[in-house]
Formats: structure tokens, C-alpha cells, sequence
């Protein structure tokens, strides 16, 4: 949501702080925050005014109207304030439905004051700009200020002056307070702006002599704007509203949330409650939280909240957990439900959420038996159909009752199963699969050349658009009546990939001439082509840096699609407006600052331009063109009847009710002429009568649909439309949020805008207004689609709608990676892996998940083991490795790998290029012995040579023992490396077989020369043989395959990478220029003469 209560104390904190005016506010910075923990001494300390005023004490939990509650204490000194406290601290009370415990409250100097001297000011925003409410008698009498109070609206971008404020607002003050007064008034508005407030209210606000001083104040922020103010924001935290508990659960899940792309909502009603949801989608979880209320499961409702906007497994598994946590910790005499419900999705993979969701029942079997916990599962879209089969499949094996259904079952059906209204069918009818939608099942291979794309009752019209009139600047331009057509071409801003396949797929199946993509914008690459399937055949569009580029060289284009942030589609938005060609934006992002929303539907109406969002998946006319991922893939588009027009006309709010209503419409009418999801934010780019006026003045659209939500009073003009006259087609509305009115406290639904601030803003409200304007609303959402089938089946009966004959679209391949995910196909793959996975939530090495490797503290030793030898080697193996890449990371800069490491980066080249160079010099004469060592070693020892006999046969074949000899060291001047190796290897390794070997064979070879010593490599090489046959982890075939694949080398190579990359940064940080060999260094021996 975007628009958040603050606690009075953090919004006092906010105005301190950064409140600019000439009027002075006094008491700045004077309140202190009571709890029940609060060490009082310490208080006082820091706030020593506590211990010399009187004092004002108060609750602090978002709740109204306290002084007529008897919940404020004035005029009391400390002591006075600790006893008034002592009744109410941690004590139970009731405001209004609601019931709480008082935990927080706010203590404040008291004001000794006259009535005269208290006003009212109230600043709120709305669609046209933001209201400034003053009245001259504040105070707790103060009344209905909406009738009494003067008013004064500052339009979006404009700036309010002292002058206005004293000329219409404070017509009824006394002339010797304006002036503090409109310098304070115009203070709080720019910090109302500067702060990203969307309510703020003072009263009383008292005008003293000595200056100014807020007595009592209420606020809402946007929380969205987090990212713009979190400098002067700080950490801010949200209270609950009162009646309801803060739950570490609900953080958790806020948390989550904010760390992710996807949308994450928790609020916990009733902990003890029977009846729990997991649904998917901020307008579907309204429709079924509705629905349990409607069938009076208002009392047992344990919680509301939403997953959307493609959770990953992981998330979706931290979310699915956290419920089932929270639902297993305490029985209920007539067990539990757990409802898993939602909508039709557009892009979501539903069997890839499933996953999650299985997981976390697998882990909760028990509990969940326990507590006899009933699950009902009702989901539609992307793989919808593997993700059911893998929820009944975990419910046969745990035993769990696991009922499941799809998009062939009414979204909200399953209620009426969980709470034992209608009876559970045996076996559901099912749905086609995925695949049978996309591969031709008709003995016709040929594709259809043309398909149907006028609606069912539409004549042809020469001409699809409507185009927007031009106006006088300054003045709003009209907007166009038709959005799209089967010409209309769009800019995608993004790289949606997917998302623009989908579209081409779309118009393909459409039979659209050509896509109704011309090119992308995407700031982050230069210029460059993408490649897409048009059909069976491979196109590239264009992607461009820079959206004047797209403008310039497609002039065609009228349609702007926009994937932008959150934080960039403000500024993307308002610069594509600059260019006139466009008449639509579509703006997908979630979470974009109210303000912002508000700037850019002012600049739209001035251009004449339609925004459809933000926070929305689009909008579909069926035959013509789709925005983005709207209607879902390919299976939905065919199984609702998007690929041509029927004769019903739709606007919601909801993404995904949106394709829910795609399918209701499907099975209920001749199907849908066209759709808009207008966006879940309190300010839509477009409303709901914007879109009903387009539809009325549509010939083809026979009957209209919407779908409305609590939360504003826009469906209050298409009450107004009908009675007038405006609106004669039939309008078949239902506004969704009907439970909040039985909630005794507040709660915030998936959508920004989901919230009534009044009660002519609840769904119950509208919908009776609705109705008794002359619209077809059901009683409840369960019988949407019967008032829709009733209405549609009059308008056939009447001959408004003749319906057509079914023509089949064309057929369009199947993607490879779909078809995959389906299990259609199999495809060797190019090679295999068996030591790492990165493709699930968290990277695995040899099968142990990273957490788990640096839990058990496995080090590089570890971890080598895991990559190089797909074992969990003993920790002393591990310690040997890490030893050896120790003794092996350098040997100085003398030695032919670092020589050329140093003259590579003294040449200017770049680490990987230098570090290169000096890896290529390892092999049998530098640093390469450890594999050879170890081959020659073993062979002798396995074949029973005794070592004088394995000396003398290698001096016989004229070859050296490898692992024996240094330039420096010898029996006299011994290599403490070596010396640190073979200690560590005597003590630990069970067995030293093949190292007692080569040390007998040391001996022999230092009687003839004291330099032919067993050397490091010699040393690692043969250790390394007698860990791999004797620490249990491998057969003996096993140890002698990774000495003859060259591991052992590796660790020579991996040790003095360290090294060398040390020696490069060095050079680098010395500054050493070009290194050439001196010729004293060099023996020039050449000829004498040449002869002929």
C-alpha cells in the first residue's frame, strides 16, 4: 500500500525538524514516549522539562477522538501523569468495534490556553490536487469540519502563497493572528509536499502570544516514496491500527517483501481463527476474504494476504511456512481450512510457486495432521496444470486432504467447500492441458489463412481509430475513444523479452498483418536487434538507447508499453509525452509515489494521452492487440476466446481478476470485445468511467462489465452516468471488499487504493448505490458470472447480439523452453555437471547447499573436496589441502612462472592476460611434478620394487625421478616446507605408505648427491596418493583415476595463482614500466661468416 498512518510522535518528529516558517512553533522537540518498559528515571534524564511543567498525556496507537474518550490527561504534573497512567497502561479498552490493549502514549508540556485560541487545519490529497481544510473554532467540539470549514484546493504543481491562505481561509481569524498563521499554514504545506504526506491534520492547533504550538496531530505518509525521503524519513515505523497487534510474522513478511520484486502481504486477524488463506493476487485475495464473510466465516477468519507478481519458490516457501507456523500452533475443536486460492495469472509460473508451497506442507505434515487441517486448492494460468497434479500428488503422500481444482471451477467455489456450504465433486471436470491448446489436434496441418476479427454484432468500420482532437494549449485535450486496433504499433520501454514474445504470439493467433511491436527502448545496452518468433519464422526488432531515436524512426508508433522501475517511470512517462505520436501509456510498475502518479495524469490530460496503471498488467482487445503480459499465455488466450472480439466490454482494477474475468466472460457470453485493468493505485492513470464512456460510445460493445473495489468514489459517476442518461448500454458491476465493514478494525488490502477513508467509499455502499441507479450487481461475487450469463442471454434473446459461428486461429509453435517445463519434449543435453546447481534458490556444491558449507565451517579444504573430488573429505584432509596451497603459493620472483607474470605486467597488460602467461610455464620442469611424482611413485611401490631397484631402473631408461631434486636446498639445507607437510602427514594420516617409500627412496639418492631431495611437489605428490587410498572416501580405482585426470597438478596451479597474482599487484603498485633484459645478461653467440 502506499498512503501509511504514522504515530503522532513521529509526525510531531517531522515537523521539528523540517517545518520552514517565520511563525514560531514552540515545544519543538518536547514529548517523550511512554511503554510499559519505560525506566522513568531515565526519561527524565533525558527529557528534564518533565520534571518542572505541567504536563498532557495521551495514547499514541492511531486512535481518534481521545478527549471525548476520556483518554487524555491534562494539567498533571509527573507524578500526576505515572498515576493516571497506572488504570490505563497495558489495560484493555474499546474504541468504536474495535478492542485493544493501550501500550503507547505520549507525554507533552501542557498548553494553558483559551478557546478562542484553538484552530483546525487539515491538508489531504486527491486525484485533482491537494486540500487545505482550516477552521477558526478547533478543538474537541470542533464537529463536521467537511461542512463548516473554509477550503482551499492547490492544483498539482502549483504553490500556495500567504496571500491565498489569508484571503480564503482565514476570512473568521482576527487580524493580529493571519500572519502567523498563513506563514505557519503555508510552512506545513511544503513540508506536507517535501515529506511525501498524503493527510495531515493539527487540531487543536493553538495561536498563542508567545507563537505556535501543535497540540494534537494525525498523519499519513506514502510509503512508497521511501526511496526519495528515507534521508529525513529515517527508519520509520508503521503502527497498526488499533484493536489489531503488531506480529513479528507481519514484519517478517513486510520484510520480505520489501527485498523483493514480487508482492508479499501478511495481516493476521484472528491467530485462533479455523479459517486461513494463501491466495495469489491483491484483487483475488479481496474476493476471497469477501466470500468467507458472505458465508459467515467473518468470526473464524484467522488472516488476510497476498503473493503475487511471480514469487520465486524460496520466497513463496518463506511465505507458505510462515502460515503454516502460525496455523499449527493452536487446535480448534472442528479443525482447520487452509483456502490456497486466485485468480487466472498472466505470467506468473503457478507450478513453480506450487513448489514452494509444497515444500513447506512436506515440512509441515505432522503439525498439519495434528491439527486436522483441510487444504483447497483452486489456481489458473502459466502451468497451472502441473502445479495441481503436484498439490494432489503431495496431499496422497502425506495423507493430508488436499482438494484441488482449476480455472474449470469458479474462483471462489472452493469456499463454499471449506466452510461445508456445497459439497466437494468427486472428480472435477478438468481442463485441456497446455498443450492441447497449442498443438493442432485437426487433421488440417494448414494454417487458416483469416479468422474472425470483427466483433459478433459489428459492422466493419472503414476506420478502427477515433484519434485525439487537438486543443488550445493549456486547456485538456480529448482523449481518444478507440485505444487499439488491429494497426496499432507499439514501443515496449524494457527488456521484456518474454513479455513482447507473448504480444507477437498474440497478434499471430489474431491473424494481425504485421506485430504490433515495432521496437524496444532500453537505456542500459546501445543499439542494437532482438531476435523474436513471428509463427514458425525468426524476426529482429530494434532496441533503442534513447526513446527520441524509437520517436524518430517510428513515426507509426501510437502506444507506449512501459516496463519502467518503480523509481525510473516517472521520468521515462513524462519524457515519451514530450512526443505527440503517442496516445496511450501503459505504466506495469508497482509502487510509484502518489505525487508522482499525480504529475504525470496531469501532463496526460493536457496531451490528450490515456494512461492505463500504474501498478496494473495492461489491458486486452481481443482480434487486435494485448499490452504486455495481459490475458496470460498462449492456453488462456485460446481457451477465453481472446483471439476475437465478442460483445462484452470489461475495467477492473485488478491484473489478474482482469483474466479472471476473461474466463467468466468465455463461458458465460460470446466473450470479451475488450478489457483494461486500470491499476491497483489510489490514482489510476484512466478511471472506471473514463473506460465505461469509451465502451458506450464503442458500436461493437453490446454490454458492459466492471469491476469495482472499496476504497474512492469513482463508481459513483457511473451511477450518475446512468441516471442521466449517459450510460443506456447494460452495466453488470460488483465492487469487491464487502468484508471490511464486518472487520473491527482497519485493514489494508493488497492495493493502494483498497482502503475506505469514509463510509460512502466501502463496497457496500457502492454496490447499493449501484443498484438502485439501474446497474445489474450480484449479491456476492459467487453469482457474477450467472447476472452476466442472464444479461447477455436478454440481449440474444432481443437480437442486440447475434452470435457468430466459432472460426479456428492459427496454430503457433510452441516455445522450446515452455515445452520443456510441460515435459512435451527431451533433448540430450549439450554436456553434463555433476559437481555444482545454481539454478535453484541456493547454490550447491557436489549436493550440499552452500549455508550448510560454511555452517559446518568446511574452509577452502572443504570446498576444494566438494568441486574437485564431489566427496566431504575428513577435516585433517581438508587441512593438508589448505596447507599445500600455502607452502605452493609463491617461490619468489627468480622462478619462470612469476619471471613472466612480472614482465607481462610491466608491459601494461591487464591481471588475467599476465597471470596467464605465468600459468603457462607449469608443466614437468616448473611446478607440473606433483602428478608425475605421484604416477612414478605409486607404480614402483604397487608393482614391488624395492627403491634401490626403482632408483637404478629410472637411471637406466635415462630418466629423472620426478619429485626428487632442488637448485638450493639439499639433505644439509633441508626445505621447511617439506619438513612442514610431512609432520602434519605422519601425524594425522592413518597410513603412509607410498611416503615412507619415496623418503626410503630419498635416502638413496642424496648418498650420491645431498641436493636430490624429495621436494615439495615430490612431497604433495605422494601424501596425496596415500590420503586418497586411505581416508574411506574412495575405492582404490577411484584414487588411482584422479591421479592419472592430473588433479594433484591443480593444486600446484591453484596455490601459486595466489602467487602470481600477488606478484602482478605488486608490479602495478610499484609503478614498474617496461621491462627489458639487459645485454650483460646475454650470450650473443652468432657465426663468424656465412659461406656460400
Amino acid at each position: 500500500m502506499s498512503a501509511k498512518a504514522i504515530s503522532e510522535h513521529t509526525g510531531k518528529e517531522f515537523l521539528s525538524k523540517y517545518i520552514c516558517t517565520s511563525a514560531a512553533v514552540q515545544n519543538r522537540f518536547r514529548y517523550a514516549s511512554v511503554t510499559a518498559e519505560t525506566d522513568w528515571a531515565r526519561l527524565t534524564q533525558e527529557h528534564p522539562w518533565l520534571l518542572t511543567e505541567k504536563l498532557v498525556v495521551k495514547p499514541d496507537q492511531l486512535i481518534k477522538r481521545r478527549g471525548k474518550l476520556g483518554l487524555v490527561g491534562i494539567d498533571l504534573d509527573l507524578q500526576g501523569v505515572q498515576e493516571w497512567l497506572k488504570s490505563r497502561l497495558m489495560s484493555e479498552t474499546t474504541v468504536g468495534r474495535a478492542k485493544g490493549v493501550l501500550k503507547n502514549f505520549l507525554i507533552e508540556p501542557f498548553v494553558a490556553h483559551k478557546q478562542e485560541e484553538e484552530f483546525y487545519v487539515c491538508i489531504y490529497a486527491t486525484r485533482e490536487g491537494d486540500h487545505v481544510l482550516f477552521h477558526h473554532e478547533g478543538g474537541v467540539e470542533v464537529g463536521d469540519v467537511d461542512a463548516k470549514a473554509q477550503r482551499l484546493m492547490v492544483a498539482i504543481d502549483d504553490k500556495l502563497s500567504e496571500d491565498q491562505v489569508t484571503r480564503q481561509l482565514l476570512t473568521h481569524v482576527p487580524n493580529e493572528r493571519k500572519g502567523i498563521l498563513a506563514s505557519f499554514i503555508v510552512g506545513l504545506f511544503n513540508l506536507y509536499e517535501d515529506l511525501y504526506f498524503t493527510y495531515l491534520e493539527i487540531n487543536p492547533l493553538v495561536v498563542t502570544q508567545d507563537g505556535v504550538y501543535i497540540l494534537d496531530m494525525a498523519a499519513k505518509i506514502d510509503a512508497t516514496a521511501d526511496y526519495i525521503c528515507k534521508a529525513k524519513w529515517g527508519d520509520v515505523e508503521f503502527p497498526p491500527p488499533f484493536g489489531r497487534e503488531a506480529y513479528p510474522e507481519e514484519a517478517y513478511i513486510a520484510d520480505l517483501d520489501a527485498k523483493s520484486g514480487a508482492s508479499l502481504k501478511l495481516t493476521l486477524l484472528n491467530p485462533r481463527g479455523r479459517i486461513w488463506t494463501m491466495v495469489a493476487g491483491g484483487g483475488a485475495s479481496v474476493v476471497y476474504s469477501d466470500t468467507i464473510c458472505d458465508l459467515g466465516g467473518v468470526d473464524e477468519l484467522a488472516n488476510y494476504g497476498e503473493y503475487s507478481g511471480a514469487p520465486s519458490e524460496q520466497q513463496t516457501y518463506d511465505y507458505a511456512k510462515t502460515i503454516l507456523s502460525l496455523m499449527t500452533r493452536e487446535k480448534h475443536p472442528e479443525g482447520k481450512v487452509l483456502i490456497i486460492g486466485g485468480s487466472i495469472a498472466n505470467f506468473t509460473n503457478v507450478a513453480a510457486t506450487f513448489k514452494g508451497i509444497v515444500r513447506a506442507i512436506k515440512d509441515y505434515q505432522g503439525p498439519l495432521k495434528e491439527h486436522e487441517v483441510t487444504i483447497f486448492v483452486r489456481r489458473g494460468g502459466p502451468n497451472y496444470q502441473e502445479g495441481l497434479r503436484v498439490m494432489g500428488e503431495v496431499g496422497k503422500t502425506t495423507g493430508i486432504p488436499i482438494h484441488v481444482f482449476g480455472t474449470e471451477t469458479h474462483m471462489t467455489a472452493i469456499v463454499g467447500m471449506a466452510l461445508g456450504h456445497k459439497p466437494i465433486p468427486n472428480q472435477p471436470p478438468v481442463d485441456a492441458h497446455t498443450a492441447n491448446f497449442l498443438l493442432n489436434s485437426s487433421n488440417n496441418v494448414m494454417t487458416p489463412a483469416t479468422t474472425r476479427t470483427a466483433s459478433f454484432s459489428e459492422a466493419r468500420l472503414s476506420n478502427d481509430i477515433t484519434s485525439a482532437k487537438k486543443c488550445k494549449a493549456g486547456l485538456s485535450a480529448a482523449k481518444a475513444t478507440t485505444l487499439f486496433s488491429k494497426h496499432t504499433k507499439a514501443v515496449v520501454w524494457g527488456m521484456q523479452t518474454r513479455a513482447v514474445q507473448g504480444m507477437l504470439d498474440f497478434d499471430y493467433v489474431c491473424s494481425r498483418d504485421e506485430p504490433s511491436v515495432a521496437a524496444m527502448v532500453y537505456p542500459f545496452t546501445g543499439d542494437h536487434k532482438q531476435k523474436f518468433y513471428w509463427g514458425h519464422k525468426e524476426i529482429l526488432l530494434p532496441v533503442y538507447k534513447n526513446m527520441a531515436d524509437a520517436m524518430k524512426k517510428h513515426p507509426e508508433v501510437d502506444v507506449l508499453i512501459s516496463f519502467a522501475s518503480l523509481r525510473s517511470a516517472f521520468d521515462s512517462t513524462m519524457e515519451t509525452m514530450q512526443y505527440p505520436q503517442i496516445h496511450t501509456i501503459a505504466i506495469i510498475a508497482e509502487g510509484i509515489p502518489e505525487a508522482q502518479t499525480r504529475k504525470i495524469i496531469k501532463k496526460a490530460d493536457e496531451k490528450g494521452v490515456t494512461i492505463i496503471g500504474p501498478a496494473t498488467v495492461g489491458g486486452i482487445k481481443p482480434g487486435c492487440f494485448k499490452i504486455g503480459n495481459t490475458g496470460g499465455m498462449l492456453d488462456n488466450i485460446l481457451a477465453s476466446k481472446l483471439y476475437r472480439p465478442g460483445s462484452v466490454a470489461y475495467v477492473s482494477r485488478s491484473g489478474g481478476m482482469s483474466n479472471e474475468l476473461n474466463n467468466i466472460i468465455s463461458r458465460t457470453t460470446d466473450g470479451a470485445y475488450e478489457g483494461v485493468a486500470i491499476g491497483g493505485d489510489r490514482y489510476p492513470g484512466s478511471t472506471f468511467m473514463d473506460h465505461v464512456l469509451r465502451y458506450q460510445d464503442t458500436a461493437g460493445v453490446k454490454m458492459i462489465v466492471v469491476l469495482g473495489e472499496i476504497g474512492g468514489t469513482e463508481e459513483y459517476k457511473i451511477c450518475q452516468g446512468i441516471k442521466e442518461g449517459r450510460i443506456t448500454k447494460p452495466v453488470v458491476c460488483w465492487c469487491i471488499g464487502t468484508c471490511a465493514t464486518m472487520f473491527a478494525s482497519e485493514v489494508q488490502f493488497g492495493h493502494a487504493g483498497a482502503c475506505a477513508n469514509q463510509a460512502s467509499e466501502t463496497a457496500v455502499a457502492k454496490n447499493q448505490a449501484l443498484s438502485d441507479a439501474g446497474a445489474y450487481v450480484p449479491r456476492s461475487f459467487d453469482e457474477l458470472g450467472n447476472v452476466i450469463r442472464t444479461v447477455y442471454d436478454e440481449l440474444v434473446a432481443s437480437g442486440t447480439i447475434v452470435p457468430a459461428l466459432e472460426v479456428p486461429p492459427p496454430t503457433v509453435p510452441m516455445d522450446y523452453s515452455w515445452a520443456r517445463e510441460l515435459g512435451l519434449i527431451r533433448k540430450p543435453a549439450s554436456f553434463m555437471t555433476s559437481i555444482c546447481d545454481e539454478r535453484g534458490q541456493e547454490l550447491i556444491y557436489a549436493g550440499m547447499p552452500i549455508t550448510e558449507v560454511f555452517k559446518e565451517e568446511m574452509g577452502l579444504g572443504g570446498v576444494l573436496g566438494l568441486l574437485w573430488f564431489q566427496r566431504r573429505l575428513p577435516r585433517y584432509a581438508c587441512q593438508f589441502i589448505e596447507m599445500c596451497l600455502m607452502v605452493t603459493a609463491d617461490h619468489g620472483p627468480a622462478v619462470s612462472g612469476a619471471h613472466n607474470t612480472i614482465v607481462c605486467a610491466r608491459a601494461g597488460k591487464d591481471l588475467i592476460s599476465s597471470l596467464t602467461s605465468g600459468l603457462l610455464t607449469i608443466g614437468d620442469r616448473f611446478g607440473g611434478a606433483l602428478d608425475a611424482a605421484a604416477k612414478q611413485f605409486s607404480k614402483s611401490f604397487d608393482s614391488g620394487m624395492l627403491p634401490m631397484e626403482f632408483v637404478n631402473k629410472m637411471k637406466k631408461d635415462g630418466k629423472l625421478i620426478m619429485g626428487i631434486g632442488h637448485r638450493i636446498k639439499s639433505i644439509n639445507n633441508p626445505d621447511m616446507r617439506v619438513q612442514i607437510l610431512k609432520d602434519f602427514v605422519k601425524q594425522h594420516f592413518p597410513s603412509t605408505h607410498l611416503l615412507d617409500y619415496a623418503l626410503d627412496v630419498e635416502k638413496i639418492t642424496t648418498s650420491k648427491k645431498p641436493n636430490l631431495i624429495l621436494n615439495v611437489d615430490g612431497l604433495i605428490g605422494v601424501a596425496f596418493v596415500d590420503l586418497l587410498r586411505t581416508c574411506g572416501g574412495f575405492t582404490r580405482d577411484e584414487a588411482d583415476e584422479f591421479v592419472e585426470i592430473g588433479a594433484l597438478n591443480g593444486i600446484f596451479v591453484l596455490g601459486r595463482s595466489m602467487g602470481f597474482i600477488g606478484h602482478y599487484l605488486d608490479q602495478k603498485r610499484l609503478k614498474q614500466g617496461l621491462y627489458r633484459h639487459p645485454w650483460d645478461d646475454i650470450s650473443y653467440v652468432l657465426p663468424e661468416h656465412m659461406s656460400m
